[in-house]
This record gives structure tokens, sequence and C-alpha cells, in this order.
């Protein structure tokens, strides 16, 4: 298939660029995948789509304030988007009480051409240094960090959220680049289709009989990352860090097995489980990466459906959202949500597929 399949044409002005007061507030966009069909909701009537039995898997990934601005030694502004831990097992430290002196890591910079191998760089008020100490793909530098303490808790002090490029509006509370049941801090930006949920919203669809349980995938920029082969097969994904958990995979079989329908929310968590799925549908507890590439043609192994955001033209995300309801119903959908005048990407409204 070509890249070009998956093109619409978006008026900017329909990109939110902050989020609404209320968060179950946002408008659903309903979609039935085998007929095409759409209804238009607010996301705070979800628990009435939902069916005793159904079950929820929510991705509990926590957003890093992975964003830095300091100053070059040398004089200049620097500014830094954390990628991806260099000397750890799976790219995020395991424990957010290391108390380490120097940690290394991959990251975005800017500008490029004045931040090269030996620039040297200040945040704060020195409480933390870096020192460039070579090249990585893509442009991106190798980056040593020394501080005191904890880095995760002088990141909390110094750092704020690495917004997607598409957002020009500084964030004024960071817990809204947050869902509400994130927690285990790794990813680069958030699995925003969680960010309408609220604590009392879980707890009306909990009191459905709906399961609700987790994975865990560390969201990195890549997700952001164009698709810049012509042919989507020739493109190739950036792995990212998942765990599905034991018992998150005994829940989704026992539904499974129960008749109920397993409901993805966001394309993170559809990614985990269709990677750690069998033929049959059975998911297996795991943790490791996944680079998993879904787009028209795949075969759902898992999923009954799907919670998500309106996506940007020709993205791998809708390539996986077109794929699980069609391109043909998902670009209809999509046209009927900019006529009606939907928001779109990170802070925008939502969709649920089924």
């Amino acid at each position: 298939m070509n890249k070009s399949d998956f093109f619409f044409d978006l008026p900017e002005e329909l990109i939110a660029q902050t989020p609404i007061a209320r968060r179950e507030q946002s408008r659903l966009l309903c979609v039935d995948r085998r007929s095409g069909k759409t209804e238009h909701m607010r996301f705070f009537e979800l628990p009435g789509l939902l069916r005793n039995g159904d079950c929820l898997v929510l991705n509990d990934s926590r957003v890093m304030p992975a964003r830095l601005l300091g100053t070059r030694e040398s004089g200049g502004t620097a500014e830094i988007v954390l990628l991806r831990e260099i000397n750890s097992e799976f790219g995020i430290r395991n424990s957010e009480f290391d108390e380490v002196s120097s940690v290394a890591w991959e990251c975005l910079v800017k500008p490029g051409r004045k931040i090269k191998t030996g620039t040297n760089l200040v945040f704060g008020n020195g409480e933390l240094t870096a020192t460039v100490t070579g090249e990585a793909g893509d442009g991106n530098r190798l980056i040593s960090f020394k501080y005191d303490g904890v880095f995760l808790e002088v990141l909390e002090r110094l750092g704020k959220m690495p917004l997607p490029p598409y957002i020009h509006e500084e964030l004024e509370d960071m817990k809204r680049y947050q869902t509400v049941y994130s927690r285990i801090i790794g990813s680069a930006a958030a699995p925003t289709a969680g960010l309408h949920f609220t604590s009392e919203l879980l707890g009306e669809i909990k009191s459905r009989g709906v399961d609700i349980c987790y994975i865990t995938l560390h969201v990195g920029l890549g997700t952001f990352r164009p698709v810049k082969t012509d042919v989507i097969e020739n493109h190739r994904m950036h792995a990212e860090y998942f765990i599905v958990p034991g018992e998150t995979a005994v829940t989704v079989n026992r539904t499974a097995v129960n008749g109920g329908r397993i409901i993805a929310v966001g394309t993170t968590s559809c990614r985990a489980l269709e990677a750690c799925s069998d033929e049959e549908g059975a998911v297996s507890g795991f943790s490791g990466f996944t680079d998993i590439f879904i787009y028209p043609g795949y075969k759902f192994k898992c999923i009954d459906g799907l919670i998500t955001n309106f996506h940007l033209p020709e993205s791998t995300l809708i390539m996986l959202v077109s794929a699980f309801a069609g391109r043909e119903n998902t670009l209809r959908a999509y046209n009927e949500a900019i006529r009606e005048r939907y928001r779109f990407f990170s802070f925008g409204d939502a969709m649920f597929i089924v």
C-alpha cells in the first residue's frame, strides 16, 4: 500500500493545543467497524457502551518530564529531550531511587549545529550538568549527565513535558499530560487515548462488571516519526519496551473464553497485546521490546475493540486504526469528524471502534 492512501486534509485549527477543562467531557465518535455506521457521543457516556464481562486494557506508563532547557557553557541556549538511557537494560532505570552521580542518554538536541561532541551543558543553577560524548542515529546525541541525588527527582524539578511537535503552547498543568492511572515512569510521550479517563469514570466502568487491567508500554518519540517510504511495507517501526503482566494475560484470556470483548485503550495497548498473542489469540505474560507494525491486511489475534484519539495523516497510527476498522471506514469517519469540528491529536477527542 502507498503512504498517500492514508492522507486526509486536516484544517490546522482543529489541532488541539490545550486540553479541555474536564477530561471526560471530550467528544467520542463511535464507529461500527463492520458497517461503518457512526454515532456522536461524549466520553463520559462510554460506560453505557460497555458490557458486563468486557475487559479494558490500559497502558499505565508515565511520561518523564524529559525536556530540559539550559545553556551551553560556551554561551547560548540548549534544549534537550531524553530519549533512551543507554546504560540500562531496557532504556530506563529499574528503580526511581537508584542514587548515582552520572547517567548517559541518547537525546534530541536543539540547536543541533551548535551542540556537538565535547559541548558542555548546564541546567538549572548547575545542579545538573552534561557533556555531549558522541553522535547517535537520526542526528541525536549521546550525552552524559552529572548530578547529586536521584536523577528522576532532578528531572521532576528541572524538566518539562516533551509535548508533540504540533503543540505550540506551553502546558500549564503537567498532570494533564499524564493519565490518572499512570504509574511506571518511562515514556517520552503520553498514551493519549487514556487522557480522557477520570478515577470516577473508571469506578463506574468497574461497577458495570467490566474488568480493568494494565500493560506498560513506554512510548518513544519515534511514535511521531513520519513514514518516509512511499510503500508502507518498507517502513520500519522503532522498538519500544513493554510489559504484559501475568495477571493481565490471565484476565484477557478469561474474558475471551467467557465471550467478553477485549478493548484496547490506545494503539500502545493494542500493539502490546497483539505482540504477545499466539495465533489463537491467547495472551502470554511478557517483557521485552516490540517493533510490531500494524497496517491493513494484518489479522488481529486478540482485541475486539479500540479506544483511540484522532491521528496524523499518513502516520503509522492511522494505519493501525485502518487495519482494525478498515481504511475506507476510517477515512470516512475522519472526514466526518472534520466536518463536525472534532479536536485532533494528543489533546483532542476520541473514537470508540467495535
